[in-house]
């Protein structure tokens, strides 16, 4: 049996530590920070474990991604210097996560397939219409936003104008941010669609930088991030009432879900089979999508990690 190794959390001698669900970050000279990848995996709001290579398939697909896409809008990457890490420009977040949905899909409380099959017909502020197959195909594609969860609470969903009239984004940048996610989206379907893929929606974050300039943050356009299904028998499997064969981390949102867990409690124990299907998903994906070969890293990835950062001069 092969060795399963995951990175779920790293140390580093810097400043300004801070964690989330994924990533590690610290505070680095001239606004700048340096983002860790970790395997871990959240659903449901909640990190349920670690899957194998997933911190540097994100890491490493993220980055592909911010390149292919900053002819539309720029990005906080400044290098990558180890699979798993990202210096970055050290934006202020926007207190919103822009969802684009181009299917009406989804299994959590702020996804708009549960509401319509419940008899919902006004999903954030969009009026649809009946008639909808699940995982179909949405008129057009929507923008759905959220708000950002705290202290390990459930994203809201509130309507493109409450964004403004809340006061959460300025209206006139929030108009810009529309205008950017749904030509990052449009852009990522393109490119999923020559790869065999239907890119059925995705969430982005956006932040300032120092200057006041508008950035993409975070990460984009990864199975964390996104939802990717086979263009191969998609529309066979919908009209037989099953589910897309997805490339992100659906198979262990639907297993949690089959299972009744909603996010409340502690997590449980995930299968190993469910974990492997996870993995292979993601490195498939990555290498369909970008053309490369998926490299693992050294391990053990801490020393392989500090060496790197010491190499590039973010370690001293």
């Amino acid at each position: 049996m092969a060795i399963v190794r995951t990175l779920e959390t790293i140390a580093l001698d810097l400043p300004g530590h801070q964690t989330g669900k994924v990533r590690e970050s610290w505070r680095l000279p001239d606004q700048r920070r340096l983002l860790v990848t970790t395997d871990r995996l959240s659903a449901f709001d909640k990190v349920i474990g670690a899957a194998q290579h997933k911190g540097q398939v994100l890491n490493q697909m993220a980055a592909w991604w911010f390149e292919q896409t900053a002819d539309i809008v720029a990005n906080h990457v400044v290098s990558v210097p180890d699979p798993n890490c990202l210096v970055a420009v050290d934006a202020q977040p926007l207190p919103v996560e822009v969802v684009v949905r181009g299917r009406l899909t989804g299994s959590t409380s702020t996804s708009v397939l549960p509401r319509y099959r419940a008899g919902e017909r006004v999903l954030y502020g969009y009026e649809l219409a009946d008639g909808i197959d699940d995982h179909g195909a949405l008129p057009t594609p929507l923008i759905t936003p959220t708000t950002k969860a705290q202290g390990g609470g459930h994203d809201q969903p509130i309507t493109c104008a409450e964004v403004a009239e809340c006061g959460l984004v300025e209206a006139s940048l929030w108009a810009e941010v529309q205008r950017v996610a749904l030509g990052l989206f449009q852009r990522g379907v393109e490119v999923a669609e020559s790869s065999g893929y239907v890119l059925a929606d995705t969430k982005y974050e956006f932040g300032l930088s120092p200057e006041g300039e508008l950035l993409l943050i975070d990460e984009m356009h990864t199975p964390d991030s996104s939802r990717f299904w086979a263009i191969e028998g998609l529309e066979d499997r919908i009209a037989r009432g099953q589910t897309p064969e997805s490339f992100d981390k659906e198979p262990v949102r639907l297993y949690l879900a089959e299972i009744g867990y909603r996010g409340d409690g502690p997590p449980p124990s995930l299968p190993d089979s469910v974990w492997q299907a996870t993995t292979d998903r993601y490195v498939r994906l990555f290498e369909t999508l970008t053309g490369q070969q998926f490299e693992p890293g050294g391990w053990p990835a801490k020393q392989r990690i500090e060496s790197n950062l010491l190499a590039a001069g973010v370690l001293s």
